[in-house]
């Protein structure tokens, strides 16, 4: 049967043009033989409204959120996801046959997805987990980590404000951890997530030495620009297992575009080296 229209979703940001979500959503709707595009939307802040209002009147099925539209757009969506609202963010807005907006947060999903893709046998409560920031990143890591079972969370935060701000969000079994104290939160610890921009291209590494952390914790970065930040290489070097921050990006998209364009898509090799081969 031929295609009712041509399908159409974006990903709203400013900047934008580093995203490389159009590049991922393409190579699947040319996959999946369907007629569509994924692009690019630079909106700035003040116009992120006006933007999500029409999306329904231009077709679009929908849009990812990033940098800086994830919270504001909490105030804009007809429907919030009950697990967008504990994170406190969205991240994907799906456009309903009704013309409305709907809100939902696949990032700790795919946070989640990612670890298990890449270490088969991982337990998100086999031991403290320790998340260095306290970010949109960090509430949807802790979120995706609670619901597998972690226990124990160490948050490590240079402001005391914001991580405050979390837990009281959030909830559950979260200990903050003054910055200072940041190198012994580590000792003990089976998993460091880091979710801040530090070790991204044109940004400072991250300060924190592993020097407590045992040899059998898993690292992991959602940065994925560079795919081995500086926080991977040191744990590589001294035996740790690592995640990049690659298949974070791959794996959230899966329950977007299904969202969409109802199929269900797969994250490949291939898939992974189209995308790692521009970075």
């Amino acid at each position: 049967m031929a295609q009712e229209r041509f399908l159409m979703a974006g990903v709203m940001g400013w900047p934008v043009m580093h995203s490389r979500s159009p590049r991922l959503h393409n190579y699947w709707l040319q996959k999946h033989g369907l007629a569509g595009v994924y692009v690019p939307l630079g909106i700035k802040i003040e116009g992120l409204g006006a933007a999500l209002r029409a999306l329904p009147a231009l077709g679009f099925s929908g849009c990812n959120l990033t940098i800086p539209h994830k919270v504001e757009a909490l105030k804009i969506v007809d429907n919030l996801d009950p697990l967008a609202k504990r994170i406190g963010a969205a991240n994907c807005i799906v456009v309903g046959p009704d013309g409305s907006l709907n809100g939902f947060n696949n990032d700790g999903w795919g946070y989640i997805e990612n670890v298990v893709d890449r270490v088969p046998g991982w337990r998100a409560d086999a031991g403290p987990v320790v998340v260095v920031g306290a970010g949109g990143g960090a509430r949807a890591v802790i979120v995706g980590l609670q619901d597998r079972g972690a226990r124990e969370i160490r948050l490590v935060n240079r402001s005391p404000e914001r991580a405050a701000a979390l837990v009281a969000q959030i909830g559950g079994s979260i200990t903050t951890i003054a910055w200072n104290d940041r190198n012994r939160a580590l000792d003990g610890a089976a998993m460091v997530v880091n979710t801040t921009s530090q070790g991204m291209v044109g940004q400072p590494a991250l300060d924190l030495s592993l020097d407590v952390l045992p040899k059998t914790a898993l690292v992991s970065d959602i940065v994925y620009t560079p795919l081995e930040t500086p926080l991977l290489a040191a744990a590589r070097k001294r035996g740790n297992p690592t995640v990049d921050g690659l298949g974070m990006l791959l794996h959230q998209a899966r329950p977007a575009f299904k969202a969409w364009f109802g199929v269900l898509p797969e994250v490949t090799a291939e898939l992974r080296q189209s995308i790692e081969a521009t970075l």
